[in-house]
């Protein structure tokens, strides 16, 4: 079977699929799946999962509710977790909002969604690439920015304060765990290759754990920008025990995300179980 894989070329990502793209899995499973990679950032593979473009992907959480139709959610391999928010930051440290334009890393991102149950009233959102956000800032194409991934690190390189921290606002407000993204595949493939896939990837996670160095170069090769520390940093904080198994805690934070987008009209309700079985 070969199968169109889409993820982000983040830390995270190459780090928890390493194993399985590059054949070294001794597991059984592994047999009769060829997959065609792409690595893009997470707004473009929500946007290629809604067009119907790709099989398996890791996509935000907010974009599932506009994909539960035809996509159902793997429960491994995807990001949630404490401390792991998206941030708001802009150049003056004590900025009030109201009325200023705020980049955003694309209307179906989780962090759009964390922002707009927050704070939706008097502010423009404008849309950028992820990696775009924080030099738009500092140009003052806009007033601030809402980041996601490395720049929870590197912010302050960038002469950039901390407005708000949405994923601590999250957990205050709401109890539960922060559910970023989740890896989401046609609900087509059926039951059993949904649990072949389930199992591959915890497979390639506990191989990256076991030996982080072997997946060290393919990591790098797609970070760049990065210095080493901050990769380390990002694997670090989004690879952790929910990528291997959701579990019942994120469950709950999907469902109380996915609740939420729901009452604010962006999407219909979106019917359980979210996690294919395995």
């Amino acid at each position: 079977m070969r199968l169109r894989l889409g993820y982000s070329p983040c830390p995270n990502d190459t780090f928890i699929f390493h194993a399985l793209v590059h054949g070294l899995l001794d597991d059984a499973e592994a047999q009769g799946f060829e997959f065609d990679v792409e690595l893009a950032d997470v707004e473009a593979l929500n946007l290629k999962a809604d067009a119907g473009d790709i099989d398996v992907a890791k996509i935000s959480y907010h974009a599932y509710g506009y994909l539960a139709d035809r996509y159902v959610l793997l429960p491994a391999g995807g990001a949630l977790g404490q401390g792991v928010g998206p941030l708001v930051v802009a150049r003056q440290p004590d900025l009030d909002l109201s009325g200023r334009r705020i980049a955003i890393p694309g209307g179906r991102t989780t962090a759009n969604l964390l922002l707009r149950l927050w704070r939706l009233e008097d502010v423009e959102l404008v849309e950028y690439r992820y990696d775009r956000i924080m030099p738009a800032v500092v140009a003052g194409e806009v007033d601030a920015g809402l980041i996601i991934h490395e720049s929870r690190f590197t912010y302050p390189d960038y002469g950039l304060s901390e407005l708000v921290d949405l994923g601590a606002w999250w957990e205050r407000e709401v109890g539960e765990l922060v559910p970023l993204g989740a890896i989401a595949a046609r609900r087509s493939l059926g039951e059993e290759t949904l649990t072949r896939l389930t199992r591959l990837i915890r497979s390639s996670l506990e191989y990256a754990w076991r030996d982080p160095e072997a997946s060290a170069r393919y990591v790098a090769e797609h970070a760049q920008e990065m210095e080493p520390h901050v990769r380390q940093q990002h694997i670090d904080l989004y690879v952790n025990r929910y990528s291997l198994d959701v579990g019942e805690e994120g469950a709950a934070a999907a469902r109380a995300l996915l609740q939420r987008g729901h009452q604010r009209g962006l999407f219909a309700p979106v019917p359980e179980p979210f996690f294919a079985v395995g």
